[in-house]
Parts: C-alpha cells; sequence; structure tokens
C-alpha cells in the first residue's frame, strides 16, 4: 500500500472477501489548501488538474473503476456506470471492478452488499437524503431481501457537532416517531442535537436490515476527514464498494 493510503479506512463487517471497500482521507494528495490534500470533489472550485490527478492516484492504488455521481441530496438511485457521471445520490452494481462511489464531508456514507457477494451499493445521506428516503430506494434497487442484506455505515458528523432545527425533527418523525430518541435538546432555543446514526439504524430496521455496522464517527471533530460545518471551503473524501472478482 502508498504512502497515500496509509490512513484509508476499510469496514469491519462480515462481506466475503471478494467484496471490497474503501473510504480515503484528507492525506497523500496533490491539493493545496484549504482543500489539502487528497480532495477527490470536481465541484468545490479546487484546482481541477489536482483533482484529476488524486482521482488518478485513487484508481491506481485500488485498482477499480469508480463510478462517480453529481450528487444532489436526493434519493435518485442509479446503475453504476464508470464514465456516465450520472446526477443522483446511491448506486448499486453486479459488475466486478466497478465501485459504487460517494462523496462526503459531513453528510453520512452508507456501504450495501448481499450475503453472497452478487451486488453491492453506495448511498450519499444528508439529512435531506435520509428523510426523503435514500436508503430504502438504495434498498429497492439492490432486490436483495432484507435479511441477506448488509449494511457499514461510514465517517459523517457526530451527534455532539450535528444542530439542526426542529423541522429536521419533524421531518424525520412523520415518517418514524420512534426517530425522536435520535434527538437531544440543543443549549440554544428550538434547536436540536441529531445523531445520523441513529437515524440510519431506525430507517434501515423499518425495511427489516438489522445487520449494520459502522457509525461512532464524527468528521467535524476527526481531522482525517474534510468537514464542511468545520470549514465550508473544503474537499470531498470518498467511500466506494466493488465486487473484486
Amino acid at each position: 500500500m502508498s504512502q497515500a493510503a496509509h490512513d484509508w479506512l476499510t469496514p469491519d463487517w462480515p462481506a466475503p472477501a471478494w467484496v471490497r471497500a474503501c473510504i480515503t482521507t484528507r492525506s497523500g494528495g496533490l491539493s493545496a489548501a484549504p482543500f489539502d490534500s487528497f480532495n477527490l470533489g470536481e465541484h468545490v472550485e479546487d484546482d481541477p488538474v489536482a483533482v484529476a490527478k488524486n482521482r488518478q492516484r485513487l484508481i491506481s492504488q485500488l485498482g477499480c473503476k469508480p463510478a462517480w455521481l453529481r450528487q444532489v441530496h436526493g434519493v435518485s438511485v442509479v446503475s453504476a456506470e464508470p464514465g456516465d457521471v450520472a446526477e443522483a445520490d446511491a448506486s448499486w452494481t453486479a459488475t466486478p471492478n466497478v465501485a459504487c462511489t460517494v462523496m462526503t464531508a459531513d453528510c453520512l456514507p452508507v456501504l450495501f452488499c448481499d450475503r453472497a457477494g452478487s451486488r453491492v451499493a453506495a448511498a450519499h445521506a444528508g439529512w435531506r437524503g435520509l428523510a426523503g428516503g435514500v436508503l430504502e430506494a438504495t434498498l429497492d434497487a439492490l432486490a436483495v431481501v432484507p435479511e441477506d442484506v448488509l449494511v457499514w455505515l461510514g465517517p459523517a458528523i457526530g451527534a455532539q457537532a450535528f444542530e439542526v432545527g426542529a423541522e429536521v425533527r419533524d421531518a424525520f418523525m412523520a415518517a418514524h416517531p420512534q426517530a425522536g430518541e435520535a434527538f437531544v435538546a440543543s443549549i440554544n432555543p428550538h434547536r436540536f442535537m441529531a445523531d445520523i446514526y441513529q437515524l440510519a439504524r431506525i430507517r434501515l430496521a423499518a425495511c427489516g436490515v438489522t445487520a449494520v455496522y459502522g457509525g461512532g464517527f464524527c468528521t467535524y471533530s476527526d481531522p482525517r476527514f474534510y468537514s464542511y460545518r468545520r470549514a465550508a471551503q473544503t474537499g470531498r473524501f470518498a467511500s466506494l464498494i466493488w465486487l473484486a472478482r
């Protein structure tokens, strides 16, 4: 593994060995401050040459073909197609070496596979997409019975840093009243601290998916990751999942 990839993450979950996944970090790239250094987002006003070189380093390191998305905080799910940058917030594939890829900087990246290791998916779940049903839409596209789905929750903003308004709490509770358990009153009036990991688990459980792993990160407080709330002008890290056979 190259120096650039030394602190990249791999999920700790019981997926088949040929299901590969990787979460990049800020280190090991060519982008200058404030995007330093392994920014993979083309839409954040970074030097496009640096971004292109970072993306090529990613491909060289992992040996897969990332299927990039133009993310819009929605619920659309597409078949992962390298070279075709679709407007969507999730993708799935059963094609070997094609990596479902999402980029984040506080939003929740969610990786999926089936227990047989025949198909994988990745979703970008900010609060709007999560409340709108992007995880449910991804499960529908994956077309696997819930008890055969494995899910890993990647690095996102932690509950101690994610302050939201009452409208966010109301949006989640309208669909799942138990979502109220994921919100704690902030010291600021009419504001709440939200646990995006708990919100994701509640929605997955409602679909019958209980084999959920990961969570417990905080992009805001962990300098390994980009965080939009920590610094509005920042880069994006990637979460990828693919079939290596």
